[in-house]
């Protein structure tokens, strides 16, 4: 794997959803607006037992992303991944193995891992076969109120270190990402920034507009 697949994929905005800021009335309105204003990458993130709407959700996201030509990844649910055929799986490093996820998911899945402040974590995962890393939180964030934040000497490290693509996450903003941008994030993961945003398609334009400006 090496990354090699995931270069160019794994890049740009990419948007995480969150069921608290889309409830299911709305919720692949919102996700389509992402992807309408430049999110090229959406994950589906809901940690509820809710199977039947879990269910539905992915496949609406997955097809969105098929009609964008976004990545679709789904967090930390290999079963679910499997269900729709997702092309992108992202998980913790204390998930199960990668290459348990690989015999059971197969070889032509993207696998992500989150390696939190580590670049020594990354090393291992990317060792593993991981196709991405993402570190973080990189500022404040509402999703994860106690997450430690990590320094952007991480991410210049990391950009030293590594070969494969890097996902920036935590508290980003149109006004504070692109710092990681120039400090090595291939991607940037947003979730409020995006998704709390009164208008969805604008604000992922404005987020889009750090990878130009870079």
């Amino acid at each position: 794997m090496g990354g090699a697949r995931a270069r160019g994929v794994v890049a740009g905005i990419y948007a995480i959803t969150d069921a608290r800021l889309m409830p299911p009335s709305v919720f692949l309105a919102r996700a389509e607006a992402a992807l309408r204003g430049g999110a090229r990458l959406l994950q589906y993130r809901d940690k509820s037992n809710d199977t039947a709407r879990r269910l539905a959700e992915a496949r609406g996201l997955r097809a969105l992303c098929t009609r964008y030509g976004a990545l679709f990844v789904v967090n930390d649910d290999p079963a679910l991944a499997q269900s729709v055929a997702a092309p992108a799986l992202h998980v913790g490093e204390e998930d199960a193995p990668l290459d348990e996820l690989r015999r059971g998911l197969g070889k032509d899945i993207l696998i992500g891992v989150s390696c939190y402040g580590s670049v020594e974590r990354a090393q291992r995962a990317v060792a593993a076969g991981a196709d991405y890393v993402a570190f973080g939180s990189f500022f404040p964030s509402s999703t994860k109120p106690l997450a430690p934040v990590v320094s952007l000497d991480v991410l210049r490290h990391a950009r030293q270190a590594l070969a494969v693509p890097i996902v920036a996450i935590g508290g980003i903003t149109a006004a504070n990402g692109g710092a990681l941008v120039a400090a090595g994030a291939d991607s940037l993961a947003i979730i409020s920034a995006l998704f709390a945003a009164p208008d969805v398609e604008a604000a992922a334009r404005r987020c889009a507009a750090l990878f130009a400006d870079a």
